[in-house]
């Protein structure tokens, strides 16, 4: 069994961390859709999918990326086919479509979470690699 030094480490605590982002995501829209009975005929539901993940070697620039229905947006958004293109904002009868918010709320907390994960695990990344630029012994025997 090979020992991780410090940067292998921290590279692959940030893989695991954008692998599970992106699961935790989709199983976060699922449970909400569920919640907000956003189910018609299940196509929405069913349409959530975690995309590759593009990363350099290091997870240091890193590609994330999901996928739903466009009809998912309306849902969030309360907007649907009985209101007409180019309307007043008076429709003159009640509105039967209420907004039911199962993507933005939560999507924009985890990838704050996400970003300071990040920050936190480069930086300690960081400041390894400059503590052994600075040490003699590990500059004379790795160079």
């Amino acid at each position: 069994m090979t020992q991780l030094n410090g940067n292998d480490k921290q590279r692959e605590e940030r893989e695991k961390f954008v692998f599970a982002f992106n699961r935790t995501m989709i199983t976060i829209w699922c449970e909400q859709i569920t919640l907000l009975n956003v189910i018609d005929t299940g196509r929405l539901l069913r349409s959530l999918k975690a995309l590759p993940v593009r990363a350099d070697g290091r997870f240091i620039e890193i590609g994330l990326s999901q996928s739903f229905l466009e009809y998912g947006l309306w849902q969030n958004f309360g907007t649907g086919k009985e209101i007409p293109r180019g309307n007043s904002g008076d429709l003159g009868r009640e509105l039967k479509r209420q907004k039911k918010p199962w993507f933005s709320r939560q999507y924009y907390a985890s990838v704050m979470i996400l970003r300071e994960f990040l920050a936190d695990n480069i930086a300690h990344e960081f400041v390894g690699i400059v503590a052994r630029s600075l040490d003699d012994k590990y500059v004379r025997y790795n160079h």
